[in-house]
Protein backbone atom coordinates (compact mmCIF):
# COMPACT_ATOMS: atom_id res chain seq x y z
CA UNK A 1 0.00 0.00 0.00
CA UNK A 2 2.35 2.80 1.07
CA UNK A 3 2.30 6.23 2.62
CA UNK A 4 -0.92 8.23 2.96
CA UNK A 5 -0.96 11.99 3.70
CA UNK A 6 -3.57 13.79 5.78
CA UNK A 7 -4.12 17.30 7.13
CA UNK A 8 -3.27 16.96 10.80
CA UNK A 9 -5.58 19.85 11.72
CA UNK A 10 -8.64 18.16 10.13
CA UNK A 11 -10.67 15.31 11.55
CA UNK A 12 -11.87 13.85 14.81
CA UNK A 13 -10.33 14.85 18.13
CA UNK A 14 -9.01 11.95 20.21
CA UNK A 15 -6.95 13.59 22.95
CA UNK A 16 -9.16 16.39 24.16
CA UNK A 17 -8.43 18.42 21.04
CA UNK A 18 -4.63 18.44 21.06
CA UNK A 19 -3.07 18.81 17.60
CA UNK A 20 -0.85 15.77 18.05
CA UNK A 21 -1.35 12.12 17.26
CA UNK A 22 -2.88 9.99 19.98
CA UNK A 23 -1.20 7.07 21.70
CA UNK A 24 -1.13 3.66 19.97
CA UNK A 25 -3.78 2.32 22.38
CA UNK A 26 -6.08 5.30 21.75
CA UNK A 27 -5.64 4.89 17.99
CA UNK A 28 -6.52 1.18 18.20
CA UNK A 29 -9.61 2.10 20.22
CA UNK A 30 -10.59 4.59 17.49
CA UNK A 31 -10.26 1.86 14.85
CA UNK A 32 -12.43 -0.47 16.96
CA UNK A 33 -15.03 2.29 17.50
CA UNK A 34 -15.68 2.17 13.75
CA UNK A 35 -16.41 -1.55 13.93
CA UNK A 36 -13.04 -2.49 12.44
CA UNK A 37 -10.70 -5.23 13.68
CA UNK A 38 -7.60 -3.81 15.35
CA UNK A 39 -6.52 -7.03 17.08
CA UNK A 40 -3.94 -7.94 14.42
CA UNK A 41 -2.58 -4.40 14.08
CA UNK A 42 0.61 -2.97 15.47
CA UNK A 43 0.56 0.82 15.80
CA UNK A 44 3.69 2.92 16.21
CA UNK A 45 3.29 6.69 16.69
CA UNK A 46 6.20 9.00 15.93
CA UNK A 47 5.07 12.62 16.27
CA UNK A 48 2.38 13.18 13.65
CA UNK A 49 3.21 9.94 11.78
CA UNK A 50 1.54 6.59 12.42
CA UNK A 51 3.17 3.39 11.16
CA UNK A 52 0.89 0.37 10.80
CA UNK A 53 2.03 -3.20 10.60
CA UNK A 54 0.29 -6.50 11.08
CA UNK A 55 -2.71 -7.78 9.13
CA UNK A 56 -5.99 -6.59 7.70
CA UNK A 57 -8.49 -9.10 6.37
CA UNK A 58 -9.49 -7.27 3.16
CA UNK A 59 -8.38 -4.30 1.05
CA UNK A 60 -11.57 -2.47 2.06
CA UNK A 61 -10.89 -3.05 5.77
CA UNK A 62 -7.28 -1.85 5.38
CA UNK A 63 -8.42 1.34 3.65
CA UNK A 64 -11.07 2.04 6.28
CA UNK A 65 -8.47 1.52 9.02
CA UNK A 66 -6.18 4.01 7.29
CA UNK A 67 -8.99 6.57 7.08
CA UNK A 68 -10.16 6.04 10.66
CA UNK A 69 -6.61 6.83 11.82
CA UNK A 70 -5.67 9.51 9.29
CA UNK A 71 -8.90 11.48 9.67
CA UNK A 72 -8.11 12.31 13.29
CA UNK A 73 -6.58 15.51 14.60
CA UNK A 74 -2.80 15.31 14.84
CA UNK A 75 -2.14 12.63 12.21
CA UNK A 76 -0.33 13.85 9.08
CA UNK A 77 0.82 10.50 7.67
CA UNK A 78 -0.15 6.85 7.87
CA UNK A 79 2.56 4.45 6.68
CA UNK A 80 1.20 1.05 5.67
CA UNK A 81 4.29 -0.34 3.98
CA UNK A 82 4.40 -3.16 6.56
CA UNK A 83 0.64 -3.86 6.62
CA UNK A 84 -0.37 -7.17 5.04
CA UNK A 85 -3.77 -7.57 3.36
CA UNK A 86 -5.03 -11.15 3.29
CA UNK A 87 -7.68 -10.73 0.55
CA UNK A 88 -6.27 -8.34 -2.01
CA UNK A 89 -8.48 -6.31 -4.33
CA UNK A 90 -8.02 -3.20 -6.47
CA UNK A 91 -7.08 -0.21 -4.29
CA UNK A 92 -9.42 2.74 -3.97
CA UNK A 93 -8.37 6.26 -4.90
CA UNK A 94 -7.91 8.49 -1.88
CA UNK A 95 -9.33 11.99 -2.31
CA UNK A 96 -8.89 15.01 -0.02
CA UNK A 97 -12.13 17.00 0.26
CA UNK A 98 -11.74 20.61 -0.89
CA UNK A 99 -13.77 23.65 0.18
CA UNK A 100 -17.04 23.69 -1.80
CA UNK A 101 -16.94 19.98 -2.70
CA UNK A 102 -20.11 17.93 -2.72
CA UNK A 103 -20.28 14.16 -2.93
CA UNK A 104 -22.13 14.51 -6.25
CA UNK A 105 -19.29 16.62 -7.72
CA UNK A 106 -16.65 14.24 -6.33
CA UNK A 107 -18.47 11.30 -7.96
CA UNK A 108 -18.58 13.08 -11.32
CA UNK A 109 -14.90 14.00 -11.04
CA UNK A 110 -13.87 10.38 -10.42
CA UNK A 111 -16.50 8.37 -12.28
CA UNK A 112 -17.32 10.70 -15.17
CA UNK A 113 -19.78 13.38 -16.17
CA UNK A 114 -23.37 12.30 -15.63
CA UNK A 115 -22.43 9.80 -12.91
CA UNK A 116 -22.99 12.05 -9.91
CA UNK A 117 -25.65 9.67 -8.60
CA UNK A 118 -22.81 7.21 -7.95
CA UNK A 119 -22.02 9.32 -4.87
CA UNK A 120 -23.85 6.58 -2.96
CA UNK A 121 -20.91 4.27 -3.75
CA UNK A 122 -18.59 6.82 -2.10
CA UNK A 123 -20.87 7.04 0.94
CA UNK A 124 -20.92 3.22 1.30
CA UNK A 125 -17.14 3.09 0.90
CA UNK A 126 -16.66 5.58 3.72
CA UNK A 127 -19.13 4.21 6.27
CA UNK A 128 -17.59 4.03 8.79
CA UNK A 129 -15.86 6.43 9.49
CA UNK A 130 -18.08 9.05 7.75
CA UNK A 131 -21.23 9.20 9.85
CA UNK A 132 -23.19 11.88 7.91
CA UNK A 133 -22.49 12.26 4.17
CA UNK A 134 -24.08 15.73 4.19
CA UNK A 135 -21.40 16.97 6.56
CA UNK A 136 -18.13 16.18 4.77
CA UNK A 137 -15.42 18.65 5.74
CA UNK A 138 -12.52 20.17 3.77
CA UNK A 139 -9.37 18.26 4.63
CA UNK A 140 -11.05 14.90 5.16
CA UNK A 141 -9.75 12.07 3.03
CA UNK A 142 -12.34 9.82 1.39
CA UNK A 143 -12.09 6.44 -0.34
CA UNK A 144 -13.23 6.50 -3.95
CA UNK A 145 -13.69 2.81 -4.83
CA UNK A 146 -13.45 1.56 -8.38
CA UNK A 147 -16.91 1.07 -9.89
CA UNK A 148 -18.02 -2.50 -10.33
CA UNK A 149 -18.37 -3.43 -13.99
Amino acid sequence: MGLFKFLKEAGARLLGGKAEAATPDTIKQEVKSHGLDADKLNVDVQGDKVKLSGQAMTQEEAEKIILSIGNTIGVAEVDTSDLQVQQKAPESTMYTVQKGDTLWAIAEKHYGKGKGAKYTEIVKANTPPVKDPDLIQPGWVLRIPPLAS
